[in-house]
């Protein structure tokens, strides 16, 4: 597995708007279209978004995207989400699940904010359904805990950066 992140561009775009979960799975996260379009938002309302294609060797295998902070159309965002980084989408293609790319998915997206490209932060917080019983597990096998709080209808876990 030669798992990297690659910044969605014009020449990777179509490829990863033509990743998708498999069918039980669909409520769980939303469409890689869905994100992009909401990454989009966010950049041109003063927030911070970094949409990337997960990718093994030159093959698209999920995609994954990271925020920052808040931008200026969030009006109900939790108190975790002002001034940390949080895991805000993680997808792997229906086709490439069950490889270990979701984990290795998650230890770039560490790495990645590590890096602090938005500055420092105390947290990394993200949200699943609360049935969603595999999410909950990955997330907890790196050191995400439950916080009690909700993001809507998802619950929000949290680990220090």
């Amino acid at each position: 597995m030669m798992l990297h992140l690659q910044p969605i561009d014009s020449q990777n775009v179509e490829a990863i708007l033509a990743l998708s979960v498999r069918e039980e799975q669909r409520g769980f996260v939303a469409s890689n279209t869905d994100s992009i379009i909401e990454a989009y938002i966010a950049i041109t309302h003063n927030g911070h978004a970094f949409p990337f294609g997960i990718y093994d060797g030159d093959v698209p295998v999920g995609f994954l995207m990271i925020g920052y902070g808040v931008d200026d159309c969030w009006q109900d965002a939790p108190a975790i989400a002002r001034g940390n980084y949080n895991l805000w989408r993680l997808m792997i293609d229906q086709k490439h699940q069950g490889r270990g790319y979701g984990r290795a998915a998650l230890q770039l997206a560490l790495d990645f904010i590590r890096t602090q490209p938005c500055g420092p932060a105390e947290w990394v917080w993200l949200s699943y359904e609360p049935q969603n019983a595999a999410a909950r597990a990955l997330y907890h096998a790196f050191g995400f805990e439950e916080t009690g709080d909700w993001d809507g209808e998802e619950v929000i876990a949290a680990r220090r950066v």
